[in-house]
């Protein structure tokens, strides 16, 4: 799985490059956010905006980082495509995820926060 990582401040940017995120991948991308998460990152930004389908199985690595985090931090997201979107509706994840239109303003809140 390609995926984009980067630092900005004190936030961990992880930018997935697949237009997929499904069982295909979802061992891979769990391993690496739990890595970066066990590494210090606590508080990450999500960003979806190359993503146009997400599975519950990539749902699932999401809650798990988000559980791992464990308060400490937090895992938002940002620029979600409407079909993702959709889907964070439908399964309600939009109640568990805070999520934002852009990355620059998913950075700005949790540099607020977390300040």
């Amino acid at each position: 799985m390609q995926i984009e990582e980067k630092k900005v401040g004190k936030v961990l940017v992880v930018i997935p490059l697949e237009s997929r995120i499904d069982a295909s991948v979802s061992t891979e991308f769990k391993g690496r956010m739990v890595d970066w998460i066990n590494r210090g990152n606590k508080l990450i930004v999500l960003d979806l905006s190359n993503v146009d389908f997400i599975d519950s199985s990539g749902l699932g690595v999401m809650v798990s980082s988000l559980k791992t985090i464990d308060g400490d931090g937090d895992l938002v997201v940002c620029s979600i495509r409407d079909t993702v979107m959709g889907l964070f509706n439908l399964t309600r994840m939009n109640r568990v995820f805070h999520i934002f239109p852009a990355q620059s303003d998913a950075l700005q809140a949790l540099n607020e926060i977390y300040d």
